[in-house]
This record gives structure tokens, C-alpha cells and sequence, in this order.
């Protein structure tokens, strides 16, 4: 019988999670923001700007430390 290999933490389930996760809150923090500028809807899309590169950074950071 042949070994089971075993699974790696690295999964698409945890890179999805990342990025939604880091997206999401560089959403809020940009609508937080953006609401105590006057207008939480820019906000929140500067956040999405932002968020979602951040969001790439993050998944390349974790999954780079293999």
C-alpha cells in the first residue's frame, strides 16, 4: 500500500479565505473612513481599490513561507 501523503494547509479553501477576509476588511476600514469624511460609499470603494492588491500580497506572503 502506498503512504497517504499528507494534506498541505495551503488550500484553495484558506487562499479564498484570505482574500475575502482581507478584502472585507479593507472594505470596512475604507467605509469607516470614507463615513467620517462625509461620504461612506467612496470610502468603501477605496477601500475595494485597495483591498483587493492587499488581498494578493497577503496570499502571496503566506503561501510563499512553504
Amino acid at each position: 500500500m502506498a503512504a497517504a501523503e499528507t494534506s498541505s494547509p495551503h488550500s484553495l479553501a484558506t487562499a479564498s479565505g484570505l482574500i475575502l477576509g482581507t478584502t472585507g476588511a479593507s472594505m470596512a476600514v475604507g467605509a469607516l473612513i470614507g463615513a467620517a469624511f462625509g461620504s461612506g460609499g467612496i470610502g468603501l470603494l477605496v477601500g475595494a481599490i485597495v483591498g483587493i492588491p492587499l488581498a494578493i500580497l497577503v496570499v502571496y506572503r503566506v503561501y510563499s513561507k512553504r
